[in-house]
């Protein structure tokens, strides 16, 4: 009887040792749809669909609010809108400094949740929160949804910018240089266009010392829209960085690496930021041009060809048009 007691203290032991070892480091930046609908009806908490209006208008979870978090929290050319123009769209929203505000997407918009968490965090709100699954993973777990929207009273919103969490074009220009050491980067896009083989730039290739190639899209589960857990992203992908290190997520436009600075805060980096212009800058410069691994220039010449074949095929086709005497093409 002493042995079977002393084998299951032992297993018990294992198993808390285990769950430490595998658990996140700051868990609570991470909900389920049973913590979501706790704290469903608290005034003291936001929910906040970034999906935006017309996935919202459809169906979202009861109470939530929506922002298009890829939108309407960034400019035009999808970076980052000036903390001024951002405390106004946050209070307007109804967001205030003493409220928590959890993020959800869905499995497909993921990505428009971590973008509305990383902007939180950048303007130093320590209350974001992230609903793993987003709205898929709700659903899946039979809460309900509606159609019926949501307002909230105007709030005021005022920023306490952490500028660390943002990672400017002239730091990743050191860091490329080789002028700035001991820095990890992670690059966040798919193989092809961190081998110079895909490029939605000017230029193909990757930010020279960039640490490792971890696609966002493989660190969560696509059908779920689930963050893989914490002992896959540790062991398989940010195993080896060194958590005390500054480390800095990038993609193509600062979306995808939003998703990187979200699984570096659960996993305890101390110093995590995102690469906000990402390689739809860096990959553009040309005056001067920013050093390049693995270089590929688009193909100017083919755009070249392929514009004057398509200005011929719509000759073709006009002149095909009057000889079976159609009408004119609408809007000509």
């Amino acid at each position: 009887m002493k042995g079977k007691t002393l084998v299951l203290m032992m297993i018990a032991v294992f198993m808390a040792i285990s769950v430490n070892a595998y658990g996140w480091a700051n868990p609570d930046l991470l909900m389920n749809p049973d913590d979501v609908e706790k704290i469903a009806t608290k005034p003291d908490w936001v929910i906040l669909d970034c999906r935006g209006k017309d996935a919202y208008g459809k169906e979202h979870i009861p109470g939530a609010i929506v922002l298009d978090c890829r939108k309407d929290l960034r400019d035009g050319t999808e970076r980052i809108s000036k903390p001024a123009q951002l405390e106004k769209i946050l209070g307007n929203a109804g967001i205030s400094n003493d409220k928590h505000v959890v993020v959800y997407g869905d499995a497909k918009q993921i990505v428009h949740a971590s973008v509305g968490f990383w902007i939180l965090e950048y303007m130093g709100h320590d209350k974001a929160h992230f609903l793993d699954g987003g709205l898929t993973e709700w659903k899946a777990a039979g809460k309900p949804v509606t159609a019926e929207p949501k307002t909230l009273p105007p709030a005021t919103f005022k920023a306490n910018v952490v500028s660390s969490r943002y990672a400017p074009t002239e730091e990743m220009l050191k860091i490329a240089k080789g002028e700035t050491k001991g820095i990890q980067v992670i690059d966040a896009r798919t193989e092809k266009e961190y081998a110079g083989k895909e490029s939605r730039s000017l230029r193909g290739g990757r930010i020279p010392n960039t640490t490792i190639n971890a696609s966002h899209d493989i660190t969560y589960d696509k059908r779920t829209g689930k963050i893989l857990p914490e002992k896959f992203l540790a062991g398989k992908f940010y195993g080896n960085l060194d958590k005390s290190k500054r480390t800095i997520g990038l993609c193509q436009t600062g979306s995808r690496s939003t998703l990187t600075y979200l699984q570096l805060r659960l996993l305890g980096f101390k110093d995590p930021a995102n690469y906000d212009d990402s390689w739809i800058v860096y990959g553009s410069s040309v005056y001067p041009p920013y050093p390049v691994e693995n270089e590929q220039w688009i193909n100017m010449e083919g755009l070249v060809k392929m514009s004057a074949d398509i200005k011929k095929l719509k000759k073709e086709i006009e002149d095909l048009r009057k000889e079976l005497k159609l009408p004119p093409k609408e809007g000509k």
